[in-house]
């Protein structure tokens, strides 16, 4: 099996401005996610961004750039430029590493590398891991993914789903009797995918909720997940992370 990883770097941030080039044990937050990328089995990693500061940042630790448009919706709709611009091979795997998961593991690339592989039906390849705080399946910031029995995505939303009607009702604690699930945001794509999905067009179920897998399964397309073999480490999206990841990075 052989894989390429895309980092889409985007330097405006409402929560979090200029994000990826946030100080983090000495390094930029954006090397930390290309070392993790490095230490996968990929092939090849790119950083894609339209900002020139990532840019030179990213030079300066010896990665490969590339600049894309600055108008992109979605981070995938900047991997598919990066795609389209260094033409590649329509059963190219492609895994999207986002710019702001500094403590991903690359045994979890390696996993959705392998699992998009293993399923030829799959559009998308991504993972998940069962919720085991109550709070977090009442956080908008938490993800949450509901599956057939074959592991492909039904939905996915910022809302508690499945929502169990005569327990939450009543409580908000979390009932042991029916797993919740959070959606680890790293996917696999095939270039060819990417290339359709770019032509896709944007759905108000992916506005509205503020995720662009959305748009895949309006569209019909399909997501297979699976469970996460480790921890996903630690992402991040507000100071709170910040301070969290510079803590476990050592800073």
């Amino acid at each position: 099996m052989s894989f390429k990883i895309i980092i889409p770097a985007r330097y405006a941030s409402s929560r979090l401005p200029g994000k990826p080039l946030l100080d983090i044990a000495g390094k930029p937050m954006i090397q930390h996610v290309y070392e993790r990328a490095m230490e996968s089995e990929a092939s090849e990693v790119i950083i894609a961004t339209d900002d020139k500061r990532i840019e030179q940042a990213a030079i300066n630790f010896g990665a490969t750039v590339c600049m894309t448009k600055a108008n992109h919706p979605s981070g995938t709709d900047r991997l598919a430029e990066v795609a389209a611009h260094y033409q590649f091979a329509d059963d190219d795997i492609i895994i999207n590493v986002q710019g702001d998961e500094p403590c991903l593991p690359a045994q979890l690339i390696n996993q959705v590398a392998a699992d998009l592989a293993q399923h030829a039906h799959a559009d998308i390849a991504s993972l998940y891991r069962q919720i085991t705080q109550e709070k977090q399946v009442f956080d908008s910031n938490v993800v949450k993914v509901v599956m057939d029995g074959d592991g492909y995505a039904l939905y996915f939303s910022r809302a508690p789903i499945p929502w169990m009607r005569d327990h939450f009702d009543q409580q908000s604690t979390l009932p042991p009797e029916l797993p919740h699930y959070r959606h680890i945001g790293l996917y696999g794509y095939r270039a060819s995918f990417l290339t359709h999905y770019a032509e896709l067009s944007p759905c108000i179920i992916e506005q509205e909720e503020s995720l662009e897998q959305l748009r895949a399964l309006f569209h019909g397309k399909k997501i297979h997940l699976t469970k996460a073999e480790i921890d996903p480490g630690h992402g991040v999206d507000t100071a709170a992370d910040l301070a969290e990841a510079r803590s476990l990075l050592g800073q």
